[in-house]
């Protein structure tokens, strides 16, 4: 068994405003960019509900005692959620039935999660009887179940508002359960919660009331309007016609990013504990104008190339070269362009749970969205099923990499 190792975010500490390592300072770069690894992390709350392998399990989203103060001295902690029988879109006043999927994703709903999405949990993750491969999927920004409370505070139209929305990405990679690989999904879209941000990233503009101090207040996701509560979508609209207040952000960030990151860190403990290492694929989308615009300098005898996908390590940080050297070799032999880690490298998730030194490697993937969807519809194209399959392709070569004597632990690999 590998030494004990906890994955949980820790409690935060004030730090410097972090930069992108590229030097990006772009939405684009913003959105899932590496962040500098002076950031500390923050608390998670353990959700009741998440059981060990062996069995398919959804997302309860309630908490228990958290694991420690938001801010060693002067902040107060981030108290359990008192209502665990209440959805995650649950706010005081609100009432317990404001939830919409806007008839924007009628087809998306299999039986794995339903329930997960009629009962109100914040996630879905699926562990599969056989658990033989050491790969854990997570799709953190393809949840599309949007409360009413976010709807009537907004003046954006829905195909709008879910511009920023990894849309049908877990339906991409919903195979891996049945290749033997835990897959954690997001059913709250990122535009409500940002799982993908330290838990507490927020613009003071946004908020009637001060901040506390513990709460990070600059840096360039920020200032490009993406912090764990997103004041504008991905082409710039802002989100809210009102300010909100400071105990709405921290409901959600109870409700959704402490539960999500609880059993993330839990199921690659898991993996990692019965296989000896664990490989975190963290999946997303990017539109096809950010895949244009970074190879804007790059020419072939065809002019301008179209990325397909963007493998990020956080520039070799967070997995071991086997593990990126796979995967790229994978999808270039699939067909797809790959480009590592330009414009998007990696965000909290990549460099928070990658630590390869002890047996945990993870590794962020970024698809264009023009390779299965119609973005401006925001609907499947005939593209869809091949990429679905190519995926599945992926997840299964990464969980043959050969194991614990080159990924496992108690090797000196960075």
């Amino acid at each position: 068994m590998s030494e004990a190792f906890d994955l949980a975010p820790d409690a935060p500490t004030p730090t410097a405003d972090p930069v992108n390592r590229d030097g990006r300072d772009s939405a684009a770069s913003a959105s899932n960019d590496v962040q500098d690894p002076t950031i500390a992390s923050t608390p998670s709350v353990q959700p009741s509900g998440v059981d060990t392998p062996g069995t398919s399990v959804r997302g309860s989203g309630r908490s228990t005692a958290p694991r420690g103060d938001l801010a060693p001295d002067h902040a107060s902690p981030l108290a359990p959620d008192t209502g665990a029988s209440r959805p995650w879109w649950f706010h005081p006043g609100d009432g317990d039935t404001e939830i919409s999927n806007p008839g924007l994703d009628k087809e998306m709903d299999g039986t794995a999660c339903r329930e997960a999405r009629e009962n109100g949990h914040p996630f879905c993750l699926e562990v599969p009887k056989d658990a033989g491969l050491p790969v854990v999927v997570a799709s953190p920004h393809s949840g599309n179940h949007y409360p009413h409370t976010l709807l009537s505070r907004s003046a954006l139209d829905p195909t709008t508002l879910r511009s920023s929305e990894d849309a049908f990405v877990d339906e991409l990679f919903a195979s891996a359960p049945g290749l033997g690989a835990p897959f954690l999904h997001a059913l709250f879209p990122r535009v409500w919660v940002d799982v993908n941000r330290e838990a507490f990233e927020l613009d003071p503009a946004m908020f009637q009331d001060r901040l506390p101090d513990y709460v990070i207040t600059r840096n360039a996701r920020i200032a490009a309007g993406l912090g764990t509560i997103a004041r504008v979508v991905a082409n710039a609209a802002p989100v809210y016609t009102t300010k909100l207040e400071f105990a709405e952000a921290e409901t959600r960030i109870r409700h959704c990013w402490s539960p999500y990151h609880a059993a993330l860190s839990q199921v690659l403990e898991d993996t990692r504990e019965h296989h000896g290492h664990a490989i975190l694929l963290d999946c997303h989308s990017m539109p096809s104008a950010a895949a244009a615009a970074a190879l804007r300098t790059e020419r072939d005898e065809r002019g301008y190339r179209q990325i397909d996908v963007v493998l990020g390590d956080c520039h070799g940080i967070s997995c071991h070269p086997d593990v990126m050297a796979t995967a790229e070799a994978c999808l270039k032999d699939l067909g797809y362009r790959v480009r590592r880690n330009s414009p998007y490298a990696g965000g909290f998730v990549t460099r928070h749970y990658g630590r390869p030194r002890v047996g945990v490697h993870a590794l962020q993937i970024e698809l264009n969205r023009s390779l299965y969807m119609d973005e401006r519809k925001i609907e499947r194209h005939e593209g869809m099923a091949r990429v679905a399959d190519d995926m599945a392709t992926l997840v299964a070569r990464l969980g043959s990499i050969a194991p614990p004597a080159n990924l496992g632990t108690g090797n000196a690999i960075s």
